[in-house]
């Protein structure tokens, strides 16, 4: 009987598509989440909060994996921190955690946050893997779903993104999931990079919308950081296959 794997955040957009692999791969998985509930199909689920530290400890019993997947707006570091202290004195053997392209590059909140949360994760003692990931296309889709609310669209002038499809995320995740623990792996973004005014020149166009875009410059150490790419990965050897027009071409409801 092999262990089960910890996920946190496995009710997510990653930890949906996560579970039913690893369960497709014959392990028993685990989720600890917010709101426990009855075990199906080999997935147990604990309730239990990382920001605050509850539930931590009971979720790490018999487990020697665990996937971190678990993030949010703010206190990226203070979650992080707070699992992996757990994780360390329940001797896991691998912890996994996703991470974001241009965490030690951009000079932003979120970014610092998801750095520190990495930083954490090394320092643990805990063997480990970590995997940067360019935003999602379904979290670049939510972003422009907002924007085109407004009458006229700001578009900020050198802002570029290389989104990435969330499902070849799970599967990379999967595979780090399985194998030993790795250190910080290659990136992966998604195969073109576009600017914002293409994005949503390209959701306008699937939606059959008509909007003003009124270019704008992004300023401080921030714009500068993205007019110089630090969000992008352009030198790696293999990024995701999914674009963006197929993403808004199988998307039922944009």
């Amino acid at each position: 009987m092999t262990s089960p794997i910890l996920i946190t955040g496995g009710t997510g957009t990653l930890g949906r598509q996560v579970v039913p692999l690893l369960r497709a791969a014959g392990r028993d998985v685990r989720v600890l989440s917010r709101h426990g509930r009855e075990p199906v199909d080999g997935v147990e689920y604990l309730a239990g909060d990382l920001f605050e530290g509850k539930g931590i400890e009971p979720a790490l019993e018999r487990v020697e994996t665990v996937l971190h997947l678990a993030g949010g707006p703010k206190g990226d570091e203070v979650a992080t921190r707070n699992l992996v202290e757990a994780a360390s004195r329940a001797r896991v053997q691998h912890l996994v955690y996703i991470s974001v392209i241009g965490a030690d590059g951009v000079p932003l909140g979120w970014f610092g946050s998801k750095l520190a949360a990495e930083r954490a994760v090394a320092d643990s003692g805990v063997p480990w893997s970590t995997l940067r990931a360019a935003q999602f296309h379904d979290l670049v889709l939510t972003m422009l779903q907002k924007m085109v609310k407004l009458p006229v669209i700001p578009v900020p002038g050198g802002l570029r993104f290389q989104p990435v499809d969330s499902a070849e995320v799970a599967a990379r995740l999967v595979e780090l999931t399985l194998g030993a623990p790795a250190g910080l792996v290659p990136d992966l973004p998604g195969p073109t990079v576009y600017g914002m005014a293409e994005l949503m020149r390209g959701y306008l166009k699937a939606t059959g919308r008509h909007r003003l875009m009124m270019p704008v410059r992004m300023p401080g150490k921030a714009g500068r950081a993205y007019r110089e790419g630090a969000n992008l990965s352009l030198d790696v050897a293999a990024t995701g296959k999914r674009t963006w027009e197929d993403f808004l071409a199988a998307y039922e409801s944009i």
